[in-house]
């Protein structure tokens, strides 16, 4: 009974040891790699921000949008238009293929359709099921007041990402895309 005890507790303290040594700082592990090379940069740059809808007036009176970039104090309210924007730079000497940049839309928000747009050759692709499939024009089933079920464009409110495909990033480029998205 006493040695059931003694290696239930031994194992226990081991666990617990083991646990708490997997949450140290790196440099008081001892089971990581050495051998990185800590020269080596991202192919990829990504840079993600943000900008809110200000309307103003111009010299005739007109309204005329701009856009101010939201900093960590920013507020926004139902109904403002954010704009975001996604810079991919391809720091690389050689060409990157097959990128595929997700962009969930944010809780509370809801994606204003076709604001999408994109420089280079990107092909952009849209998920109403959180992200486990995308489609170029999303659809939804509706039940019809006579019954029969129809096949209709999907709400901005159901769209839940967004995906930008580049097949090729040239060597020392930039993609840039953005989207905008309206506060429910």
């Amino acid at each position: 009974m006493k040695q059931i005890l003694m290696t239930g507790i031994g194992a226990s303290l081991l666990l617990t040891t083991a646990s708490f040594i997997s949450n140290l700082p790196y440099a008081w592990q001892t089971n990581r790699a050495v051998a990185q090379n800590p020269t080596k940069q991202q192919a990829l740059k990504l840079v993600l921000a943000a900008e809110k809808q200000v309307l103003i007036k111009d010299e005739q009176s007109k309204p005329k949008i701009t856009w101010q970039a939201l900093n960590d104090k920013a507020t926004v309210k139902p109904g403002d238009i954010l704009r975001y924007t996604l810079t991919g730079e391809n720091t690389s000497d050689r060409p990157l293929k097959n990128l595929n940049l997700n962009q969930p839309i944010a809780k509370g928000m809801i994606y204003v359709l076709k604001s999408a747009n994109f420089t280079g050759n990107a092909k952009i692709s849209y998920s109403i099921d959180g992200g486990r499939s995308f489609v170029e024009n999303p659809t939804i089933k509706v039940t019809l007041p006579n019954g029969n079920i129809s096949t209709q464009p999907a709400p901005a409110k159901a769209y839940t990402h967004i995906r930008f495909y580049s097949p090729v990033i040239a060597a020392k480029t930039t993609l840039k895309v953005t989207y905008q998205t309206q506060v429910r």
